[in-house]
Parts: structure tokens; sequence; C-alpha cells
């Protein structure tokens, strides 16, 4: 079923060519997406992005701020969104970097209509992605907060490879204290192995999450 309503994913497109932005902006929209048109990379990282489940569609070559630019710039911005790239002049090394700086594809004019809406369908399923993501690390920060000053020092040692014993002693406390506020703090984090606490350790001081794996 394609999305209809208000809460329907948005497309940003951003082409300087007016013909070009109204086509995709026409396809989009006989999808059932919603879209948003801007004739510069300037132009859209003067406004806010919009909100909801979105992808961005945008040429390379763009006046005074490129493509490329464009991506790094959102990045630098925390502006975590999903791109897609089409150009009528593009070459290898630029595919390459804008793929390795993370976007979903890279298409050269002209390009079927369908496999643009391809490359725009798996964008969106990859925003729905990094959103789930987010709340799970969300969840993950909030949990860790509601550790005791003691329990996130020794949550912190057990992860870096100390055995309770060599954790008792970098603290002072006791084998059986420390076994405590492990056994808390892995209950707290909803942790049930080691290598649930690592991981969970790892995504935190990173700040995001790498794949679906649930901590």
């Amino acid at each position: 079923m394609q999305p209809s309503s208000s809460a329907a994913p948005i497309v940003l497109i951003v082409d300087d060519d007016e013909l070009v932005l109204k086509s995709i902006d026409g396809l989009v929209r006989s999808a059932g997406y919603r879209s948003a048109l801007y004739a510069s990379a300037v132009e859209l990282l003067s406004k806010p992005l919009p909100e909801g489940v979105r992808c961005l569609v945008a040429d390379v070559r763009l006046p005074l701020v490129s493509g490329l630019d464009l991506q790094a710039e959102l990045a630098k911005r925390g502006e975590r969104v999903p791109i897609l790239f089409i150009t009528g002049h593009g070459d290898i090394p630029m595919s390459v970097r804008a793929m390795k700086a993370g976007a979903v594809d890279f298409l050269s004019k002209p390009f079927r209509d369908q496999d643009l809406m391809d490359a725009i369908a798996c964008a969106l399923l990859e925003d729905i992605r990094l959103k789930e993501l987010e709340i799970e690390l969300e969840s993950l920060r909030a949990r860790y907060e509601s550790l005791t000053s003691r329990e996130r020092e020794v949550l912190q040692l057990v992860s870096s490879g100390l055995l309770n014993k060599q954790v008792a002693s970098e603290l002072g406390l006791s084998e059986i204290t420390v076994k405590l506020h492990r056994g808390s703090a892995m209950r707290k984090m909803c942790a049930q192995t080691l290598a649930q606490v690592i991981r969970m350790m790892e995504a935190l001081e990173r700040g995001t999450l790498q794949n679906h794996t649930p901590v």
C-alpha cells in the first residue's frame, strides 16, 4: 500500500534545473509521497528540514554549494538523512566519495523512472532503520543514566576486560560488593551477558548503534 496521509514519507529534492525538479516531484507524488523542493543546497540549508521519515535526492553539481558539500554539511550538523545523488556529469571518483560518505545510491542522468523510485524506496527504508536505532540508543542512554555512580564505575571496568577481583582491587571494594554492583547494573541495563554489556558501552561511547542487534 502506498502512503497517502500527511504522515507519508517526504522526499527532499534539490536541483537547479526546474524541469528536473518538477519531473521528480511528479514522480514522488504519484507514488503517494510528500515532497519539498529546493533550487539549491543553500536554500535547503537555510531552513529547518521537514520532520518524519525522509530522504534527500540531490544533484551533485549545484551552484555555490555542491551536492557533496551539502552531504558533508548535513553530517556536520548531525542531520541523518539518507541521500541519493543524481548527476549528468558524474565520474567514478565522485561516486566513490559520495558512497563512502554514506550516500544510498548514485544515479547518472538520464535514468529510468523506476530506478529512481526504487532508490528512493531504499533510502526511505534506511531512514526508518536509522530512526529505530536512534530510539534504541536513547533507551540505552536512559538505562545508563539510571545507574548509580558506583555501578557505572564497575560496569566500565568490567567492560574493559577486568575480572571481578581486579575491579575490586581497583576500586578498593570486596569482590562480593563488586558482584552485587555488577549484577544490579546489568539488570538495569537489561544485559544478560558480558558481551552485551561491552556492546552497550561501546555504543554509548560512539554515540551510535551500528546494527539491529538488540542492546
